[in-house]
């Protein structure tokens, strides 16, 4: 790599960024010890968090420790130079943040006692309190994506153009149909005589703008 100073005349903007060299020495002369643990990681023989507990127990003069932080220093690289250079992938991953986002605050939504905050001392409670909203989490983001579906064909047959690559940025985490709070009275065999024969309640009819 060229002095600090010939980088930050090439690259004004992202010449202050480099602020190491990589030692690819390090990790050429370790990379069969490299593959090792994401080889079980990647078969199941061993978890990362079981690994990382290792290296971090281990000696700070741990060869390989020191390649895997170098690796990842490079592919940090490769990944920044790639988000910087790239303005399509960089909307990417941006939608892929709003959907994330968008399922972090649906499960806010429905972990609305305690303000979201889990309470229980002991673990088996607090574990079951989790699978809770994971199976409510599931549950919304399934009716969703079952009805998103039923509504695309729809729309589809009524000669409407619903474009795959639009669809890419919808997420099934919307919650204006769900009522998070009170009581609902529901009569069951008036809703079930309401489904089609395929199980499905009938879509609602599309809103027409006022003149």
């Amino acid at each position: 790599m060229a002095p600090q100073r010939d980088v930050n005349s090439v690259w004004p903007v992202a010449g202050p960024l480099l602020t190491q060299k990589i030692n690819m020495g390090l990790i050429e002369e370790n990379w069969d010890d490299v593959l090792r643990p994401a080889g079980s990681i990647k078969f199941g023989h061993a978890t990362a968090s079981l690994i990382v507990g290792k290296l971090s127990a281990s000696s700070r003069q741990n060869t390989l420790a020191a390649a895997l932080k170098e690796y990842g220093a490079l592919r940090r690289t490769v990944y920044a130079v790639r988000y910087l250079a790239d303005e399509t992938y960089r909307r990417k991953i941006a939608r892929q943040l709003n959907k994330g986002e968008s399922l972090h605050s649906l499960r806010r939504s429905l972990l609305y006692a305690h303000e979201g905050a889990i309470r229980h001392r002991h673990l088996a409670a607090q574990t079951e309190q989790a699978w809770c909203l994971t199976i409510l989490t599931n549950s919304v983001v399934t009716w969703t994506t079952e009805y998103y579906g039923l509504a695309i064909a729809q729309m589809r047959a009524e000669g409407r153009a619903v474009d795959d690559e639009l669809l890419a940025h919808i997420s099934p985490a919307h919650s204006e149909n769900v009522n998070f709070f009170g009581t609902i009275n529901v009569e069951v065999d008036t809703e079930l005589a309401k489904l089609d024969p395929a199980g499905y309640r009938p879509l609602r009819p599309r809103r027409t703008e006022k003149t």
